[in-house]
């Protein structure tokens, strides 16, 4: 039986999720953290113990293969483990025409956006229900507020996990449970170049920093937000496009999509 709660975060080994381990560590949680990089993983959770005094596991999987999402829910129950909070951080994006992106790696990318956090949600939140307490964290984007042309598939992954978490924040309404959809906008980490995106217009532009994402969605989340958009100039962003004409929000999204 553990004394402290424990927080699940998948896509742990950088970025977003990497920060979000160690906020919620520094709030005395601890952690199963989940990725595909076992070395990552370790290195992590070397760091949370030993400044934390945290107990840390690691489950290495990745999650573009459909079983990882129930093997790591078994994992968690193997270990007797009541889980307190979800955070469904993994993801990665996609750049260039629809019409000639790889047609596996845009797969991969909707089975980790939208498939394994659907799965993972639908499998944890049912124990949350029955203890009467939990919280859920969906990591989306301020992309899907708006569709993306030349990064098509991931706007509209983050729409889906967007709407699906404001969907699921309305159902569980009352019952002890909350769901928080944290949309970042720009940020600064590994995502940029494994999506071929470093030199869009968009990331030339100011980003924030990813522990400062992780700081403020763990405050929204705590407070039972729904929706958490860090930074003063993602929120206008955001209500800019909800009364822009969607045709001329497209366009600019896919100027600011294109590489300089």
């Amino acid at each position: 039986m553990r004394d402290r709660p424990t927080a699940l975060i998948t896509g742990a080994s950088a970025g977003i999720g990497k920060d979000l381990a160690h906020v919620f560590a520094e709030n005395r949680f601890d952690l199963i953290i989940t990725a595909r990089t076992q070395g990552a993983l370790e290195k992590l959770a070397s760091e949370l113990s030993a400044n934390h005094k945290v107990q840390v596991e690691i489950i290495v999987r990745d999650l573009a293969y459909p079983t990882a999402p129930d093997e790591i829910y078994r994992k968690v129950k193997e270990q007797g483990v009541s889980l307190d909070v979800l955070v469904n951080n993994a993801g990665f994006g996609t750049h260039g025409p629809f019409a000639t992106t790889d047609v596996k790696q845009i797969q991969d990318m909707l089975e980790v956006n939208i498939t394994a956090l659907t799965m993972l949600t639908r499998l944890f939140l049912p124990d949350m229900l029955e203890r009467k307490r939990g919280r859920i964290m969906n990591v989306a984007s301020t992309a899907g507020f708006q569709p993306g042309p030349l990064m098509a598939e991931y706007y509209a992954s983050k729409a889906y996990v967007l709407s699906l978490s404001e969907a699921i924040a309305t159902e569980v309404e009352r019952s002890g449970v909350t769901v928080t959809a944290l949309c970042p906008g720009p940020t600064t980490t590994e995502f940029q170049k494994r999506a071929g995106i470093e030199n869009t217009r968009l990331f030339q532009r100011t980003s924030m920093s990813s522990m400062d994402v992780a700081r403020t969605g763990f405050e929204g989340m705590m407070h039972g937000k729904r929706i958490v958009i860090p930074g003063i100039k993602n929120k206008v962003l955001v209500q800019s496009v909800r009364v822009g004409p969607r045709k001329w929000v497209a366009d600019v999204v896919k100027k600011l999509n294109a590489t300089r």
